[in-house]
């Protein structure tokens, strides 16, 4: 495959780690208190694309898709209210959204920002519960997985309306 093509279709193992990336971007932008271009220039200079012999679990997403990853900060960091609304609609009572293990909370808004987006539900989910598997090895993958499903199913029955976009 060509450079050039690579940039208009990256792989999706980009796509995945660009989502793993951007989940750890919003855990920074809500614990550091550091606003999304700070943290995705960061990112960008420091984590994203470096070598193959430097590993993602040193901190280093090689291969991220830098669109998406950009995109999904962005977008998640500007609708976060109406993605916390959503969230606090679908989770469940013994799962409020501020108890919740701050990296759980960035991963649901991020999944919950595409869910808004042109990407199908079931993508979402697929990409967002293989995210969870990587960072939990409780039941959070399974909240991800039925909060990200109800959601979904609102979404394509239009009664979720623009609620995560």
């Amino acid at each position: 495959m060509t450079d050039e093509a690579q940039t208009k279709n990256p792989p999706k193992r980009s796509r995945t780690v660009a989502r793993v990336a951007a989940v750890q971007a919003l855990f920074q932008c809500e614990q550091g208190g550091e606003n999304a271009e700070t943290v995705i220039n960061q990112f960008q200079r420091h984590r994203l694309g470096s070598t193959q012999e430097e590993s993602f679990d040193e901190g280093h997403a090689p291969d991220a898709d830098f669109r998406l990853f950009g995109l999904i900060v962005k977008g998640t960091t500007l609708a976060q209210d109406r993605i916390d609304e959503a969230l606090i609609g679908a989770l469940p009572e013994s799962w409020p959204l501020s108890r919740l293990d701050p990296v759980l909370r960035a991963l649901l808004r991020a999944g919950v920002w595409e869910l808004g987006e042109d990407v199908p539900a079931r993508v979402v989910i697929n990409e967002y519960l293989d995210v969870a598997h990587g960072f939990f090895s409780g039941d959070e993958a399974r909240l991800v997985n039925g909060v990200l499903d109800a959601l979904g199913k609102k979404r394509e029955t239009g009664t979720a309306g623009a609620d995560a976009s």
